[in-house]
């Protein structure tokens, strides 16, 4: 097995505390809790104390399910539970910040979902709460440990792109947001409800993007009221972009999921499985071509695991390291506000119809949502 065979067939996921680490409460009891965080828990023996939700059924039902001993009615009685240390909140945006709030208050550590606040001026207020607090304050931008993304930037660590020329998502699926009623009337709906996940990835692996071009569009008699299609262009430098092709009206029997990479020594194209068949897919696949080992050759990985739900893994695993260790998490609440700043960027840039540079986006602004 050569140098790049074995980067290839590294395991770059975070290992989950060994002893199931600081007991840990949910925040919501929806869809993305039963499909994604409580069986990446369970497959990752991280210990969950309490699930909370407004419809005690739900919490009751999936409680049952991964056999959490404790149900609560109200975000509010989820904090205030002596044993839970960690609060995982999976609400929709507009209850988030209330439960960040308290969870900070009464000390507890917070994973929040993405978008953490849906405007630049909560966003930071949050962080600097927590700030000050002491507590640690996680994004759960978990596409930063899907397979394709994780295995990139391993690669890109070790040389093997070279020095970086250009990128591209490419994702033609269909999307259902009826299945997602609040977000119905969200008019800033695919930047902050999807494609924040191949911002903040872009993030990770590329760095940070210096302006933004970007066009939206929708389709003739859609459910929602907001873009369900974007084309973005994230620039670095004159020799370095990456493209973002979203849309989710492709209702045909092929859809599409594509991430490349490309560099001056190697590239890369693999696939996100979970958008095959949201939420079930299949694993992902990722192929790689060297020019300086066998060039004629595609260097390929199957993996066994799904973005949903093995990398909801990964952000909390991290945060309880973070804890442990005394460090920021990775994708904590002070850099996920880059992330929003550029989604806000490219929002600018289509509205207004011209590049944006990112600068332009205080840390202060408000969003229609």
């Amino acid at each position: 097995m050569n140098a790049l065979e074995q980067a290839l067939a590294y395991d770059h996921r975070i290992a989950p505390p060994a002893d199931g680490g600081r007991p840990i409460g949910i925040a919501g009891a929806g869809a993305i809790v039963r499909a994604g965080h409580l069986p990446a828990y369970r497959k990752a023996g991280l210990r969950v104390a309490a699930v909370a939700d407004l419809d005690v059924d739900a919490a009751s039902a999936v409680a049952r399910e991964f056999g959490v001993e404790t149900v609560h009615d109200s975000a509010q009685a989820l904090v205030d539970d002596p044993r839970v240390e960690v609060v995982d909140i999976a609400v929709t945006p507009h209850a988030q910040a209330d439960i960040v709030r308290a969870a900070i208050s009464a000390g507890k550590h917070v994973l929040c979902q993405k978008p953490f606040a849906e405007d630049l001026a909560t966003a930071v207020e949050l962080v600097e709460a927590a700030e000050r607090a002491g507590t640690l304050l996680a994004v759960n931008q978990q596409m930063r440990w899907d397979q394709v993304i994780s295995t990139t930037k391993a690669l890109l660590q070790a040389g093997w792109y070279g020095t970086l020329t250009s990128g591209l998502f490419d994702v033609d699926v269909w999307t259902d947001w009826r299945s997602w009623p609040w977000m119905l009337a969200k008019p800033r709906l695919e930047y902050f409800y999807h494609s924040i996940h191949y911002v903040d990835a872009i993030r990770y692996v590329f760095g940070e993007p210096v302006s933004v071009v970007a066009t939206t569009g929708r389709y003739p008699g859609q459910a929602a009221g907001g873009d369900t299609r974007t084309c973005t262009v994230y620039e670095f430098s004159s020799e370095l972009s990456v493209t973002v092709l979203a849309n989710h009206n492709n209702w045909s029997s092929r859809p599409r999921a594509v991430v490349r990479c490309q560099g001056t020594e190697g590239q890369s194209e693999g696939t996100l499985g979970v958008l095959y068949d949201y939420p079930v897919g299949r694993p992902d696949t990722f192929e790689f071509w060297s020019r300086t080992i066998h060039p004629d050759h595609t260097f390929r990985r199957d993996f066994e695991e799904r973005w949903i739900p093995d990398a909801l893994v990964g952000p909390m695993s991290d945060l309880q390291a973070a804890v442990a260790q005394g460090r920021a998490p990775l994708t904590s609440g002070r850099d996920n506000l880059g992330t929003l700043r550029v989604v806000h960027a490219a929002c600018r840039s289509a509205e207004e119809g011209r590049r944006v540079r990112v600068d332009e986006v205080p840390l202060s602004v408000r969003s229609a949502g």
